[in-house]
């Protein structure tokens, strides 16, 4: 059996709906950029994760009930949770140092990193194409870092820190596809960040002393739960080959954010970096959608 075609009207909604992530992405970064000023990154996660958590429980409980709380995998799935919160952490440590599109550039490498840990991790064959592919993408990194150089920060590493757990994390997504539902491994995804950070909080709470804060700590949650529906519905209504290309417009909104919030503007070696890792993922993807012999 073949899966039906999508209709044109169906598709031009999915990719709408992964340049609205691409777009809450980006207002997250910079709410937690914000708040990062002011508070400990340990904190903001926190309540990037408790957000998350608490939105979608009230979203499946009232549908699906206690049943989407029951895992066959609950070691992966702590696994992944801890690698979600270890990336969220380490990125919105970074972004307190370093501009929102100079992230968002290094961020765009987990494709990347998928593709280079998919053999070892899940048996997918590669191809020499798609290694230079890597190198190329990985080069465009190190001309966004620009290591040795006046504009290098080591927070930039932080962030690449962040695209690798991040890569790990939608590895071990991939592996309990075929025993978990969406929603159960959408709930675990943020039970480390929301819950096991409950012992830390005491040692690093700052009580919020305006609306303001307490509107942007609200909405870190808020935006990074409806980012992430919006991807899941992207994938719905068109194939992936043509939908994934259009998350890369978080670039575009992270740079528009960072200008309009904190007055970054990239420079042109950044841009060209973005361009070449950019230009390596959409080869991978497109070299991954073609047929087999």
């Amino acid at each position: 059996m073949t899966s039906p075609a999508f209709p044109p009207q169906r598709i031009l909604l999915g990719i709408l709906f992964m340049c609205v992530a691409g777009v809450l992405f980006a207002a997250m970064g910079g709410c937690a950029k914000l708040l990062g000023q002011s508070y400990s990154s340990l904190q903001v996660s926190w309540a990037r994760a408790f957000g998350h958590i608490i939105f979608l429980l009230a979203a499946f409980l009232p549908r699906h009930g206690l049943a989407v709380l029951r895992t066959r995998r609950p070691f992966t799935q702590l696994g992944r949770s801890t690698l979600l919160f270890t990336s969220n952490l380490s990125h919105f440590f970074a972004i307190t140092f370093i501009p929102l599109a100079k992230a968002a550039s290094i961020s765009l490498t987990a494709p990347l990193i998928v593709a280079l840990l998919a053999g070892p991790m899940l048996g997918e064959r590669t191809t020499k194409a798609r290694v230079i592919a890597l190198l190329c993408g990985f080069g465009g990194v190190l001309l966004v870092i620009r290591p040795g150089s006046s504009v290098f920060h080591w927070a930039s590493l932080l962030v690449v820190l962040s695209a690798t757990s991040y890569a790990v994390y939608q590895i071990l997504t991939r592996q309990v596809a075929t025993t978990e539902s969406p929603e159960t491994s959408a709930l675990y995804s943020s039970v480390v960040g929301a819950f096991g950070m409950l012992l830390v909080m005491p040692f690093v709470w700052t009580t919020p002393d305006n609306w303001l804060d307490i509107g942007l700590f609200c909405a870190l949650g808020i935006l990074g739960a409806l980012g992430h529906y919006c991807v899941a519905y992207a994938f719905g209504y068109g194939p992936a080959n043509i939908i994934s290309p259009f998350q890369y417009f978080q670039l575009i909104s992270s740079v528009t954010v960072g200008y309009l919030m904190f007055a970054e503007v990239p420079d042109a070696a950044m841009w060209l970096g973005a361009a070449i890792i950019i230009g390596s993922g959409l080869f991978i993807g497109w070299s991954q959608t073609r047929k087999r012999p």
